[in-house]
């Protein structure tokens, strides 16, 4: 069936609402609104107040109450409204929720996804466009993944739902409204990488919002005559390092690409990663096309921030200039 990514994760929430009573939703608006982007629509109406739980405007106590619950036995899915609004949220997730099932030495885990909307492009105000993959990505004890497509969407959610890890579970909300083909059958475990375009002479790995940039770089980098592998990672803790390494000593070029700003981010661990296990497979350094290292510009300047496929393209020439 078709659907939009924002109705694939409804569906797949719905399943596993459907599926296992253990699981219940916590956000601000998610019930009788829907959330904000209506990824809950018609969830709190079909499963009941008691398991879509509209929640007071306190990120801190959204987390706080899911780890409660995890310990009861429950599964809770908590919806940050918007990527900036994690903040608060932070002292819970690093503190409590990434260190309880190694302070208990595995008796005690904590099965909670937290979905954080996330990335640039859809034109909006401060604390509404940013990228904070790259903190919870360092933090141990919790798994970290981003969904590109409507398939992906609906396959992952429903595996981060039923993992017994804490998930964060990133969405790139400027690709909501892009629709795709969904099926049932989850094609990949959780923390693969997928190889959404083969190639023979450059990686270029992605992940989220940039996807689909970077496959629009790839099909214009085919035009000038350059054959190129595209790679979305899912995954980002832990990272499928084979799928990355095996394609990068093929190929012998790689470009990371990211809306995340340069230093520090995801781009420099899979750079440091390619570096180890494929330095004698390289024909030109590993390049970064990343947002940039400011705080998240106004809208009208985000085009030229975010990663684009001018970019890209010019990281490939100087790729091939080595």
């Amino acid at each position: 069936m078709m659907l939009s990514m924002v109705k694939a994760l409804n569906d797949g929430m719905r399943r596993a609402l459907e599926s296992d009573r253990r699981v219940l939703l916590i956000g601000e608006d998610i019930g009788r609104l829907g959330g904000v982007f209506r990824t809950t629509d018609g969830l709190q109406k079909d499963f009941g107040e008691d398991r879509v739980v509209d929640s007071p405007l306190g990120e801190a106590g959204i987390v706080g109450s899911a780890i409660g619950l995890a310990m009861r036995g429950y599964r809770p899915v908590c919806e940050i409204q918007f990527d900036g609004f994690v903040y608060p949220a932070v002292n819970q997730i690093i503190t409590q929720l990434a260190k309880i099932r190694h302070r208990s030495a595995g008796a005690v885990c904590l099965p909670v996804v937290i979905r954080i909307p996330f990335g640039g492009g859809i034109g909006s105000i401060e604390h509404h466009s940013e990228s904070p993959e790259t903190y919870f990505a360092h933090t141990a004890g919790l798994k970290v993944v981003t969904c590109s497509t409507p398939q992906d969407a609906h396959t992952m959610i429903r595996q981060a739902i039923a993992s017994d890890d804490p998930t964060i579970f990133l969405e790139p909300k400027r690709r909501y409204w892009a629709k795709g083909d969904v099926t049932d059958a989850p094609d990949l475990a959780l923390d693969k990488a997928r190889i959404v375009r083969s190639g023979n002479d450059i990686t270029f790995i992605a992940y989220g919002p940039t996807v689909d940039t970077t496959l629009q770089a790839a099909e214009a980098a085919e035009a000038q005559g350059h054959s190129v592998e595209v790679i979305d990672l899912r995954s980002l803790s832990p990272v499928d390092t084979e799928t990355v390494v095996d394609s990068v000593r093929r190929t012998g070029r790689a470009l990371v690409i990211h809306e995340a700003s340069l230093s520090h981010g995801m781009g420099a661990e899979i750079t440091a990663r390619i570096q180890h296990e494929a330095f004698y497979f390289l024909e030109a350094p590993v390049l970064r096309i990343t947002g940039y290292d400011t705080p998240y510009p106004p809208s009208r300047l985000e085009h030229d921030w975010l990663p684009n496929v001018e970019r890209i393209l010019s990281a490939t020439d100087r790729s091939f200039r080595y």
